[in-house]
Order: structure tokens, then sequence, then C-alpha cells
């Protein structure tokens, strides 16, 4: 018999973080071929769902995200990913709207990942645990969505790999999805972001402390080479601009170079801090498989190699956005999915920012940005029948 079984770790006020496990009967099956079973899904809910569940927003996390979009997060102890978007009043109002968010399947805050035991053998899955796709992840978020009772979602939304999962949303279950804002994001990984990718696997696996993907089993972390990793791609969500205006070429705590390879520059030492903190939130194999999950995503090869056949006809409200200094996605990323969107005969707006944030823009206090997202929230929640309070009208 099929029994779901839920675990509610108290973690603050305000909010409510939530684990459900799928019984083995109730499987993940992979576009790989690989059986996830049985499968914990961590998330947390803000606000309240309205009698109609019509409120209801998925976020989707970027790649190395949680379900702690707001909020403080307890696993760090610092604000959620997407505070300055998500609360009373922000633009995904929690007075207004039923905010749902939660790890992705290959992750490492509660949802099963390589970190988890594998029912088989009683170790840890490690580079055992199923290669996962963006398509897969979505597909664990849907059996989410349907423990919640929630038929329809009122929009979903995200950044980054979490854009990405907003469109396979809109293509894979166009009927559950009234809106969807892909931000910052791409229909699928450019050969440059898989290189930078490969980059950051090659690190990992290259610390001797990766013993072949078994270093839980034998009590030691690759914490180096995962450092190493987060250094590179936290240069990719930056700008050339944001790196001159913050660190440029000032030395750290010294007045002249010491003439040896210690971090002389305060841009060496910021990404020195960036990767040690990083080693202490997130597990390394976790890493390879959600970088892997992103290098294989390319939309349009699912439906005969044309983007727009994906969103044919869809009943879909969409919202774009793009940064003018995001190199890591372009604009030219976001004008492709918006060409897409108009060739399949959706209803789509587009809006590119002016910022020299980089990539990391949607995540920041950005004006524009949060005003383009109220505007279309409201817009569509209009459209939607929501009154000001999150009830159906």
């Amino acid at each position: 018999m099929s029994v779901l079984s839920e675990a509610r770790p108290a973690c603050g006020e305000g909010f409510a973080p939530k684990t459900v496990v799928f019984p083995p009967d109730r499987p993940l099956l992979t576009d790989g071929g690989g059986r996830i079973a049985p499968l914990a899904i961590a998330y947390e809910t803000r606000g309240t769902l309205n009698a109609a569940r019509s409120n209801a927003i998925l976020l989707c996390h970027a790649l190395t995200g949680d379900q702690y979009a707001a909020g403080v997060n307890p696993v760090t102890g610092k604000p959620g990913w997407w505070e300055a978007m998500v609360g009373p009043g922000k633009p995904f109002d929690t007075d207004r709207y039923f905010l749902i968010c939660s790890n992705v399947v290959g992750g490492c805050m509660g949802t099963t990942g390589p970190a988890s035991i594998n029912p088989t053998t009683g170790k840890p899955y490690g580079v055992d645990f199923p290669v996962v796709t963006i398509r897969d992840m979505v597909r664990a978020q849907a059996m989410l969505i349907d423990h919640l009772g929630v038929e329809t979602l009122f929009c979903v939304a995200g950044g980054s790999m979490g854009g990405m999962q907003v469109l396979q949303w809109a293509a894979s279950y166009p009927e559950r999805v009234f809106s969807a804002m892909p931000i910052a994001t791409a229909a699928k990984h450019s050969a440059q972001n898989i290189a930078f990718h490969e980059v950051g696997r090659q690190a990992v696996m290259a610390d001797p402390d990766w013993r072949s993907g078994r270093y839980q089993e034998q009590g030691v972390r690759p914490e180096k080479g995962l450092a190493v990793a987060r250094m590179s791609a936290h240069i990719t969500y930056l700008s050339e601009a944001a790196l001159q205006r913050k660190f440029g070429r000032k030395l750290q705590d010294r007045s002249a170079p010491t003439f040896s390879f210690d971090a002389d520059f305060q841009v060496e030492n910021y990404l020195r801090y960036q990767g040690l903190a990083f080693v202490e939130r997130f597990d390394a194999n976790s890493y390879l498989f959600v970088t892997r999950a992103c290098d294989y995503f390319d939309l349009a090869a699912d439906y005969g190699g044309s983007l727009a056949m994906a969103f044919k006809d869809t009943k879909t409200r969409f919202c774009v956005v793009s940064f003018t200094s995001d190199w890591l996605y372009p604009t030219s990323d976001s004008r492709a999915i918006v060409h897409a969107l108009n060739a399949g005969g959706a209803s789509v707006s587009f809006v590119e920012i002016e910022s020299d944030k980089g990539h990391d823009a949607f995540l920041l206090h950005e004006p524009m940005f949060i005003a383009t997202t109220r505007g279309f929230l409201d817009s569509a929640a209009d459209a939607r029948g929501l009154a000001p309070d999150g009830t159906s009208k």
C-alpha cells in the first residue's frame, strides 16, 4: 500500500519547512533510466492557500540554492536567497499568494540526492545516484504539487537553473501553469557554460579526498576541490564592472604586495571566502549532479529541434527577464525564448533590465526588477480573478 510520510522539523517562526517522502511504489523514473525510491522532497511554504487553491506560486531555485527562499536559512543562519522578493508587501506577497519552494532532486538540503542512503546498499548513493535532468527535477516538483492538492499553479518563477525549471514546467505541464517568469536563463546550456561546469567538476574529482565519490563512507570531504569549483563559478555570476567597482586592484590588509602566492588582492580574498563558505553548506557530489542536469538541458531537442513547438498553443502568460551585464545567460538567450513563445502563439512580455551587477542581479535589490515582477503578477492576478487579499473573486 502506498503511504506518504511527512516530517516537519522546527526551524523557526513564520514558515513551514517540511519533507514529504514518497514510498518505493511511487518512484521517480528518470530520463536516464534510473529509479529513485523512496523519494524525499524537502520544501517550504509561506502564506495561505485560498479556498479555490488558485493562488499558489512555485519558486524554483538556482544551481546551489535550496528551499529557503526567504526568512532565515536554518543551516547557514543567513537570509534566504530571494529575501528581496518574497514576503509581506513584496512582489511575491505572502499576504496574497501561497509560496512553495522545494529543494531539487539531486540536491543536498533534504531532498533525495547522492548524499542520501541507497536502500539497496545501506550506504550513501554517491556517484551511483541516477544522473538527473531538469525535467526530472520538474517531475519531482509535480509530485509535490499533487501532494499539496494544487491542480493549477498561479505562477512558476525562478532564475538561472530555476528559470530552466520554469520553462520545463511550461512545456511539460502547460495546463497546470497559469503564468510563468523565466529569469536570467536559457532554453539550452551553451558550450561555454558546459565548459565552466566541467572545470568545476574536474576540480572536485581531482581532490584526493573525493575518493571516487565515496568520501562520505571514508569520513572525509573534498573541500579544496569544491572550493575551487565554487570560486570558478562565482566569477561567472558577476560582471567585470561589478568586480572593478567593488575590488579593483585594492590590496587586502596590506600596503604593498608580499611577492608571494598569498591573497594579496581583495578580490582573491573574496573568492577564497566564497569557496570556504560554500563547502560548509553544499555536498560535492550534489554539485556534480546539478551542474550535469544544467548541461543536458536543451528544451528544443525534445520537440524536433523547434523551441516554438515546446510552447505551441500554450495558454500560459509569460514574462521573460534578462539583465544587460549577464554574460552567463545573456539577453540573446532570453530573446530566443521570446521569439519561440511568439512563434508558438503565447502571451509574452519581455524586459531587459539595465544593471551592472551581472548574472546575480536577479538575487539582489534591483528596483526595476522588483517593479517588473510586481506589475506582471498584479496583471496575472487580475486575469486569474485573485483579490488583493489572495482570495478568489
